[in-house]
């Protein structure tokens, strides 16, 4: 049983004419699901003096601290309005001060941006956003070692257009005011910046013309016409004036730059030349021992240019993941041992003589940078593709990173499971699917598996085999085994068409009929089905890309060296769930196509407004009729930074885009109609997700306790295996979240002026034990994901403070109460769940006191309905009335054997009630609201019904003897004769109760059990009655 207030106000009319929408900002609950699996992490610092301190930062994930060496991490930037983390700066002088450069720090074909710098001065509990807003992306963030209110900032600027907002960043006053310090152009961006540490006037840069092409995994550079690209800069004066150092190095076009601690005048450069022929050459590794006025060549790469008397070793010169310049750090102690983060990691002893590998895996692990405290180099801190890890004895042996939930998943998809599994591609860790709900009380690593879906891949569950998972693949589909672990390509052979029907991007849809559960969907550029689980495949649509084409403005001076030519691929598929006939698709180069005969013959219906090269990110066919469809046109790779969603009603003839009231600076990536009611959508951007009660034409955030984070697909679960009505949401840096039982959501959306008293009808309850994990509990260490509510889920909204009790009742069928809470119902004050600051002092003056014997990190909170204004969720245990007695009271006052840290339940001391159906009365200011609920047995139990109606039967019996006997009043008989009253109520609870841990037909021993409480019971009331007859 649990409560949460969720205070729910109403937004003012948006018009005369239209009816009020609700606002749902403070409404409901995420619970994030994991995995406890970590993805890209891109920045990292340690703090100065504090060495059990260190700090992680994702692409997409946010910012993290661990106080204990990386035994556990915390998130510090949950609130902000951003979770893509490039840079990290923790000030020298000053470990309180830190400054973080958002965006996601490096260039690929998947990114995220953020929004500027943002600065802590107590640690990371609060944050102040100082501004470089449109830079979007942030490198590097240095702070001068003496002054913590100097600092530089390697901003890299837009990804997919020029903008003056990149280069070289100062301030001299904490961030208040920003001054551009070295810049080249539009193009060029600012990679790296490094301060002097014993001369702070002095700084060393690196500058990088880049910008990502409009269609995918491709970089528009420069090329033996545009010299003087990039290049490495060293100011003395401060950052005021630079010179450019070319002595000893090529036209660099990008480099990563690393000053020696104990011999600042060596510096090293992993450095990337300019191709003659167009973008970045090799790279290779340079090293200057007199503060960069000359180089020379260390380790060059195999087809690199040079002195060919240099090392030749391309294995520290790998770009991380195939393009990106390994970065460098220095031993703070020894000048000649550096390390070099690639795909796998790397260390010298000799300055870039030779190299050894520290840490890698055969998969390519991505590392991206390493940092050492500068006061023991044994102390490494390492972050990768796979999250961060930690070494005390120099790379000898390493913590894990299962113990940071930021998985960057691309889709999801929900399987016919109980309790149901969310499937996706993860970002460099492959795949998996995560069960929902676990038996152990919180979902942990025995509760996910992978699903060898390719790690961009979406998956799609045999809707008649759960244990079946599809995926998709670049030119393939694979078909995953959960029984046999076997994993097999299955087509469709379109790489041998080439780009006629082979035309692919890193993510392609692939998705199974709703109509008919046999009919599976692939797309390339061109639309595949499949009636025979993927044996065969039949083509049913020419290319459905764009065969011409304008060249977006945000190519800018690129242009000139663009042709159009067909590119594009699907990206987005969507079936009717009504029709087997009609399809929608939307591809990368931003055409929308439907055809209306099962793909005989495509009509491009592509909106005026939709631009060439914006990504259909997807598609979500109405569930309502077959001519309305709904679109999330994604335009990051145009260089427009606003959402974009798109709605049809008629065929795809007209449209109308329906943003307002969506916030700007972050593109759209997902929108799904509610299956159950019309007019209600949800909306995924780059940032959190929206709701809409009036069929998109408003929106209001539904981010609630998420992290700002791109959130990349959305779904809604709602069936008769799931028995829910579940919004999951996968998102880009922070795995899988669920908004369990949208019924409120459903029930606003019906609403046309709302008003008075309301009572939600409940979603189906399911009566499954929530943790069976006994003896010995998960450790709160333990990352885990949140098991769904415990109980039924009861809402209801008050418009104003009630002017009494509240009373929620559950009634049988016979109409009589089995439970019955108010809002004055006595709980424990204060609670040691919400208040264990507290309640330590009462422990410490009562050690006795309930909950005092455990950490009080166990207990879950205390809960009473609440009589104040505004929308509030309740959860019934789906147990009887407890029993007032000494024993009972005892009872509950201990916590279950099967705890989970801060959701512990304390012992029952009511049986469960048996399944049926049942009435929720809410009574308030002298009136009744009613609505049914459905208790369902969990599904997976095979009991039969015979069984189940014994046990039903007998269960009931025990309790309403024990009640019955519980309430006689015994405070006027003899000590010896009341101790038999309770004795005989306590073995009829305790029969009870012996039958509540599994849902089978009672046992012989249990029935005995009973027949001797029978007894009991019957002694006593027999007992009773001639007490009653004497005068």
């Amino acid at each position: 049983m649990r409560i949460s207030s969720v205070i729910l106000g109403f937004a003012a009319v948006w018009s005369t004419a239209m009816a009020q929408s609700p606002d749902v900002s403070s409404a409901l609950r995420w619970r994030s699901i994991g995995p406890a699996r970590a993805g890209r992490a891109r920045a990292s610092s340690g703090a100065s003096g504090h060495p059990t301190v260190l700090y992680i930062g994702f692409d997409n994930g946010g910012l993290w601290r661990s106080s204990d060496y990386g035994s556990n991490w915390e998130p510090l930037f949950d609130r902000e309005a951003t979770g893509s983390i490039g840079a990290i700066a923790v000030a020298p002088s000053n470990p309180n001060i830190i400054y973080v450069g958002t965006g996601a720090g490096i260039i690929r074909p998947d990114l995220a941006t953020g929004n500027g710098v943002y600065k802590s001065t107590d640690a990371g509990r609060t944050w102040t956003h100082l501004g470089l807003d449109s830079t979007l992306m942030i490198a590097m963030v240095d702070v001068d070692p003496t002054n913590p209110d100097r600092l530089f900032v390697a901003a890299l600027g837009h990804p997919y257009g020029p903008n003056a907002e990149r280069g070289i960043y100062r301030s001299t006053d904490g961030g208040r005011t920003f001054e551009r310090v070295l810049y080249k152009d539009e193009y060029t961006s600012g990679n790296d910046v490094r301060i002097d540490p014993s001369n702070p006037s002095t700084i060393y840069a690196a500058l990088w013309q880049q910008q990502q092409t409009f269609w995918e995994a491709s970089t528009f550079g420069p090329d033996s016409t545009d010299p003087g690209a990039g290049g490495v800069y060293k100011s003395i004066d401060g950052g005021t004036t630079w010179t450019h150092l070319t002595e000893g190095l090529p036209n660099v076009l990008e480099a990563n730059l690393a000053i020696v601690p104990s011999n600042p005048r060596v510096i090293y450069a992993m450095a990337a030349a300019v191709n003659p022929a167009g973008g970045s050459g090799p790279v290779q590794f340079y090293k200057s021992s007199d503060g960069g006025a000359h180089w020379t060549l260390r380790t060059r790469a195999p087809n690199g240019q040079g002195d060919s008397t240099a090392t030749t070793d391309g294995r520290p010169l790998t770009r991380i993941g195939g393009g990106d310049v390994p970065t460098i750090v220095v031993d703070p102690k020894d000048e000649n041992v550096v390390y070099s983060a690639s795909i796998v990691m790397w260390r010298t002893e000799d300055g870039g003589g030779s190299w050894s590998a520290v840490r890698g895996s055969p998969g390519g692990d991505d590392y991206q940078r390493v940092w050492i405290d500068p006061n023991d180099p044994n102390l490494i801190l390492v972050v990768s593709d796979q999250g961060a890890v930690i070494s005390g004895n120099r790379g000898a042996s390493w913590s894990n990173w299962y113990n940071q939930s930021t998985a960057a998943v691309y889709h999801v998809t929900a399987d016919n499971a109980f309790p149901y599994r969310v499937c996706s591609g993860q970002q460099d860790s492959g795949s998996l699917c995560v069960a929902t709900r676990s038996d152990d009380g919180e979902i942990t690593f025995h509760d996910w598996h992978p699903a060898n879906i390719q790690e961009y891949g979406i998956g799609a569950p045999d809707p008649r085999d759960p244990d079946v998972v599809f995926g998709s693949a670049r030119r393939n589909v694979s078909r995953y085994d959960r029984r046999t672990g076997q994993t097999t390509p299955v087509g469709p052979d379109s790489a041998a068409r080439g780009d006629k029907f082979g035309r692919n991007v890193r993510t392609m849809p692939l998705i199974w009929s709703a109509v008919r559960p046999d009919v599976l969907y692939y797309a390339s550029n061109v639309v595949w089905r499949s009636t025979d689980h993927a044996r065969t495949w039949t083509r049913i649509s020419p290319d459905l890309a764009r065969q011409t084409w304008a060249i977006p403005a945000s190519a800018g001076k690129y242009a000139r060296g663009v042709t159009p030519t067909p590119r594009g691929a699907i990206t987005a598929l969507s079936p009717s769930p009504r029709s087997l006939k009609v399809i929608w698709a939307g591809t990368d180069d931003g055409n929308i196509q439907t055809t209306a005969d099962g793909g005989a013959t495509w009509k491009n219906v592509t909106p005026a407004a939709i631009k060439p090269w914006t990504r259909i990110f997807n598609i979500e066919a109405g569930h309502f009729d077959t001519r309305t469809a709904y679109a999330a046109a994604n335009t990051l790779r145009i260089d427009d930074m606003q959402p974009h969603f798109w709605r049809t009603h008629d065929g795809g003839r007209t449209w109308r885009e329906i943003d307002e009231g969506v916030a700007p600076g972050a593109v759209a990536n997902s929108i799904r109609e509610d299956p159950r009611q019309p007019g209600l959508l949800y909306g995924a951007t780059d940032t959190q997700v929206w709701v809409s009660f009036d069929d998109g034409d408003h929106w209001q955030s539904l981010r609630l306790n998420m992290p700002a984070i791109s959130v990349r697909d959305i779904e809604v679960k709602d069936d008769s295996t799931c028995l829910c009505a579940d919004l999951i949401a996968g998102t880009h840096g922070r795995g899988f979240w669920i908004l369990d039982n949208l019924s409120p959501l459903r029930h606003l959306a019906k609403l046309i002026v709302p008003g008075g008293v309301f009572l939600v009808k409940p979603q189906t309850a399911i009566r499954v034990r929530f943790g069976t994990n006994e003896p010995t509990p998960w450790p709160p260490e333990l990352p885990a994901g949140e098991n769904p509510p415990a109980g039924a889920v009861l809402d209801y909204f008050l418009p104003a403070d009630a002017s009494g009790r509240v009373i929620l009742e559950i009634l049988d069928a016979r109409n009589k109460a089995v439970r019955s809470y108010a809002s004055d119902d006595s709980i424990l004050t204060p609670d040691p769940a919400r208040d264990s600051a507290s309640y330590v002092r009462i422990c410490q003056k009562k050690p006795t006191a309930p909950d005092c014997g455990l950490p009080l990190y166990w207990p879950a909170p205390r809960t009473r309905p609440s009589a104040t204004a505004g929308m509030h969720r309740f959860e019934w245990d789906m147990r009887y009335q407890p029993i007032a007695s000494d024993s009972a009271q005892n009872a509950g006052e201990v916590l279950d054997i099967g705890a989970v840290p801060h959701r512990s339940m304390h012992a029952p001391t009511a049986p469960w009630a048996p399944p049926g159906r049942y009435t929720v009365r809410l009574s308030v200011n002298g009136r009744s609201y009613t609505q049914p609920l459905v208790l369902r047995l969990d599904p997976r139990v095979k009991t039969s019904a015979a069984g189940l109606r014994q046990l039903a039967t007998l269960t009931t019996e025990m309790y309403e003897a024990a009640a019955r006997v519980a309430a006689i009043d015994t405070r006027t008989m003899p000590d010896s004769v009341s101790r038999l009253f309770k004795r005989a109520s306590t073995a009829a609870l305790a029969a009870a109760l012996a039958m509540d841990g599994a849902d089978i037909a009672p046992t012989a021993a249990q029935v005995a059990t009973c027949a001797r409480a029978r007894a009991q019971v019957n002694q006593v009331m027999a007992l009773r009655a001639r007490l009653a007859r004497r005068p």
